[in-house]
């Protein structure tokens, strides 16, 4: 019986294609804040899963007028 090599693949897994990458460069103390704001959770997140929480909060928030 051979030994079959089975390479391990690199790099990110498929996502399946779902949604559209979207690149973001942020400056130092707004990087710091993301982090402060995620040690801060009850529930550990990564710092897309904490953009993208904090996206959805912002898109759903009532604009007050002005």
């Amino acid at each position: 019986m051979s030994i079959k090599d089975n390479p391990k693949k690199r790099g990110r897994p498929y996502t399946g294609g779902r949604g559209t990458m979207i690149g973001v460069r942020l400056p130092p103390d707004q990087l710091a804040a993301l982090d402060t704001w995620v040690a801060q959770q009850p529930r550990p997140l990564t710092r897309p899963q904490a953009i993208r929480l904090m996206v959805q909060a912002a898109l759903t928030a009532e604009v007050e007028d002005e």
